[in-house]
């Protein structure tokens, strides 16, 4: 962690300062468990302050001490610190301090990603860990209600399946839900919740959020509080494109994804864009609709209704009509999709002609589109995502050669093209990471333990105020957490 608290807007008092404190400690905790006085250190915050902020969080069922780490008793020579997660000192004498873990089970977050001919369903934990992953074929264009009732019961079944795994629930104290987030493809209006238009879907100015929040009200589960987490907070609908790239961004991302484009790829094409760390959504909240540049104007036709978009040369659809016909179980939508993709893996790798040919094929329109986006934005890591990451093995060579001739900028701009390691999973894991990231900002929001009393006001040795405002947008990272 650099620096201790988020700095806060203008005058900030001691209650925000606090939550603020509060999100520090999690989210370095979030990285590995430590004693307090390496919390403290690690965050520069106070070892009163920390002392405070733990005992708080504690109460909230938020973090637990664990057993200390025996040390050997040394020399006194101290060179070999721990950095950031340990809770211990090498060479350290004496008895270690207790390390200090977030107790991820107390608070889950559901994502779900609607597709073409499935649907995925992930729950998170606080720590950011996968406890869930589901994924079942289902004709998502056949119908609006259908879906959204199938969405409902998906949350259901994915809450009951994480709340019944979780060591953390209990009668008096259960894990709470922080939200469900969905990912939808097409125009999506994240502020209202509406899925604007979505071509391969068939869906236009659709109220989703709506939708969904009317058969899920009626669910008991163990939501957090709804005087604080109104449904309009508990529920998220955005663009899958974009909550894949919040998921690629979430883990320890380094100097290389502060700039990245993300190229997802299923029955259409989408596009994330991070410039500097912070994600480029567009004036109207569209950006990344790069499925629809229209690399052949004299093309075929897409489903937005124009001709020569991209994705009619590297979507899902595009791929599995060059390389198997009509009758190939390759294109039954009763199938998982992994287990269609499979199958190709399986033809390629043991050099099915036709397969190799039509990897060969995607691959280059792939490139040629890519090294359009790598031209505009020049960033240092081009990622793979979707079906893409899965076939990876024959297309991201097709793709680097592609850049190599296309990219004006030498050595293609100093491009790195790698997988995404989601996969097919992508979407649905950023839409449980944007769901969480409220409860991440403010630790607050999740109610204490039975029996604990409620936070009051801290003495002045439990809050350190911030120093100077904040004028420029959250980066990405403070994003999703």
């Amino acid at each position: 962690m650099n620096g201790a608290t988020r700095q806060l807007p203008g005058r900030a008092d001691h209650a925000a300062v606090r939550r603020a404190n509060l999100a520090v400690a999690v989210r370095a905790l979030r990285a590995g468990g430590r004693s307090r006085a390496q919390l403290a250190a690690d965050t520069s915050l106070t070892k009163a302050t920390v002392s405070s902020l733990v005992t708080e969080l504690a109460g909230r069922g938020l973090v637990h001490t664990a057993r200390p780490t025996p040390t050997a008793a040394g020399t006194g020579n101290s060179a070999g610190t721990a950095g950031s997660g340990g809770a211990t000192r090498a060479g350290a004498v004496g008895r270690p301090g207790q390390p200090v873990e977030l107790a991820t089970g107390r608070v889950l977050a559901i994502g779900v990603e609607l597709n073409v001919d499935y649907l995925c369903g992930v729950v998170l934990d606080l720590g950011g860990q996968e406890r869930v992953l589901t994924r079942t074929a289902f004709d998502v264009p056949a119908g609006v209600d259908a879906t959204a009732d199938e969405v409902a019961r998906l949350v259901t079944e994915l809450a009951d399946r994480a709340l019944a795994d979780t060591a953390f629930a209990t009668a008096n104290d259960p894990a709470v839900l922080a939200g469900v987030g969905v990912a939808a493809p097409g125009l999506v209006d994240g502020t209202r919740g509406t899925v604007r238009v979505a071509p391969n879907l068939g869906w236009r100015d659709v109220p989703l959020h709506d939708l969904l929040a009317d058969r899920l009200a009626g669910q008991v589960l163990p939501w957090l509080p709804g005087e604080s987490r109104p449904w309009d907070e508990r529920l998220l609908v955005d663009n899958e494109a974009t909550l894949a790239t919040l998921a690629e961004f979430a883990g320890d991302a380094g100097p290389d994804e502060r700039d990245l484009v993300l190229v997802t790829g299923g029955v259409g094409v989408g596009g994330g864009l991070v410039v500097d760390g912070r994600l480029v959504r567009g004036s109207g909240g569209f950006a990344g609709e790069v499925g629809h540049l229209a690399v052949a104007p004299d093309g075929a036709r897409c489903g937005c209704g124009r001709t020569g978009c991209w994705e009619t040369l590297c979507g899902l659809g595009a791929l599995l009509d060059l390389a198997a016909p009509p009758h190939d179980p390759v294109h039954r939508h009763d199938l998982d999709l992994d287990e269609r993709l499979d199958l190709l893996l399986d033809r390629a790798g043991n050099g099915d002609e036709r397969t190799l040919a039509a990897l060969e094929q995607v691959g280059r329109a792939l490139g040629h589109g890519a090294s359009m986006l790598v031209n505009v934005t020049n960033p240092r890591v081009l990622v793979l995502g979707g079906y893409f990451a899965r076939l990876g093995e024959f297309l991201r060579p097709v793709v680097e050669s592609e850049l190599a001739a296309r990219v004006v900028a030498p050595a293609a701009g100093g491009v790195r093209v790698t997988l995404s390691r989601l996969g097919l999973a992508a979407a649905a894991t950023g839409a449980a990471h944007a769901v969480l990231a409220p409860v991440l900002d403010d630790p607050t929001l999740v109610p204490p333990l039975a029996g604990q009393p409620p936070a009051t006001g801290q003495s002045p040795t439990a809050v350190q105020s911030p120093t100077s405002a904040v004028t420029e947008p959250p980066t990405l990272a403070e994003e999703i957490g």
